[in-house]
């Protein structure tokens, strides 16, 4: 098939339930890694000095292993099936969290949190395939939203739990506990998830060794593309670490309240892809598919983005909360774009979807906090200096969205043409 999902065979739900718990104990500790860096951003400037720029990089460098490995962990996944793949992917995750606690300078930190990044890289895209191989259409939009409410829960996790712990453990032991436990999720998906078999002899097929010329080519992928970068690339920034900062240099939080925020944030993107998911095969149904919900939601967001800008101190976590549950509605651009490929090309579908946002957060992530060094360096108040760094990203998301709308009438809505065998 060239451009619609082919038909998805439906499992047991008891198997769906097996299948689903496995990869979510993973990626638990994927997203807590992932936001960690937010509660973490004051001991990290009071002991290491970092600036803006410096935290951006650090909590960056994140991304931008997680991107750089995106392409072919894609391609591997198509081949090897989702189970093998994530399993060899922990193992370097394990490793990269006890060479965390372990560094000594800003270097060694970089390096280790870079291949943290690369070692959870397989945690969604690897249930994601395995959803789009086992699931139906209306099951893997509601699979797909909790997978990401349990990484709302593992970013729930990072802000005062972890705020909590670091008085006892310090944050190197903290990644000495987070080293262990994701060698036990290791356990539990061998566990726990059926063996890639199937999956494999079905990537076999037509399609099967293809690359990404097609995939970015798409038309659904080409016209998802600024979106995932920018507004869902951005969601993940902001929640995963600049929404700290605001918090305390902003809205004048203590360390302690803003961990409180983040907490308050990380449990409304809980709630909210909870309710996604329960919703979405009704929605589906109905005639709701991902395009016209995002065509419909969007808006919104846009518009309460520029009023927490413009709010400025008077923003604090109700506001941020309030934004980034607006923006889960993008997030279903992701099964949009698995549907839209056959079972032969999804791995790498969804990989390079997934490199499009976290290539974002990056960019986004980094580029805020070198914006807003660059202009305190000239002088302008912190306030100042967030607005203004948060007005352009503003401006792009804008931008994105416009795109959206201007291929609208050349893709057909992800999943219509795939219906449960």
């Amino acid at each position: 098939m060239s451009g619609t999902a082919a038909a998805t065979p439906a499992v047991a739900t008891r198997t769906a339930a097996t299948i689903f718990v496995g990869f979510a104990f993973a990626y638990f500790f994927s997203a807590l890694l992932r936001a960690v860096m937010a509660t973490l951003a004051p001991a990290f400037s009071a002991e290491l000095g970092l600036g803006a720029g410096d935290l951006g990089l650090l909590a960056g460098a994140y991304f931008l292993g997680f991107a750089a490995l995106q392409l072919p962990l894609g391609s591997a996944l198509d081949r090897h099936g989702p189970k093998r793949v994530l399993l060899a992917f922990l193992a370097v995750a394990v490793l990269a969290c006890a060479a965390f606690a372990l560094a000594r300078s800003f270097a060694g930190l970089l390096v280790a949190r870079t291949l943290i990044g690369v070692g959870v890289a397989a945690c969604l895209m690897a249930p994601l395939t395995s959803f789009r191989h086992r699931f139906t259409p209306a099951l893997q939009l509601r699979a797909n939203s909790w997978m990401l409410m349990t990484g709302s829960l593992g970013m729930l996790a990072s802000t005062v739990p972890v705020q909590a712990l670091l008085p006892l453990l310090g944050w190197r032991g903290l990644f000495w506990v987070l080293a262990a436990l994701l060698a036990v999720s290791m356990a539990v998906i061998a566990w726990g998830v059926p063996r890639d078999e199937r999956a494999a002899a079905e990537n076999e097929g037509p399609g099967s060794r293809g690359g990404y010329r097609d995939i970015f080519r798409h038309p659904m992928f080409v016209r998802l593309l600024p979106m995932g970068f920018v507004h869902y690339g951005g969601l993940v920034a902001v929640q995963s670490l600049w929404a700290g900062p605001w918090l305390t240099q902003v809205a004048g939080h203590t360390p302690q309240a803003a961990a409180r925020g983040l907490f308050a944030i990380n449990l409304s993107m809980l709630v909210a892809f909870l309710a996604w998911g329960l919703v979405m095969p009704r929605l589906l149904r109905a005639g709701w598919h991902a395009q016209r919900l995002i065509t419909a939601g969007v808006p919104v967001s846009l518009a309460l983005l520029v009023v927490v800008v413009a709010l400025g101190e008077r923003s604090g976590a109700t506001a941020w909360a309030l934004w980034c549950v607006s923006c889960t509605v993008v997030s279903l651009a992701q099964p949009a774009i698995g549907q839209a490929f056959d079972t032969a090309r999804a791995g790498r579908a969804l990989s390079a979807y997934n490199l499009v946002i976290f290539g974002g957060v990056f960019c986004v992530q980094w580029g805020i906090g070198l914006l807003i060094d660059l202009l305190r360096a000239l002088g302008w108040a912190p306030l100042a200096s967030f607005q203004a760094a948060f007005a352009v990203f503003a401006v792009l998301c804008v931008a994105s969205y416009l795109w959206f709308l201007a291929l609208g009438g050349r893709v057909a809505p992800a999943g219509t043409a795939a219906r449960p065998s």
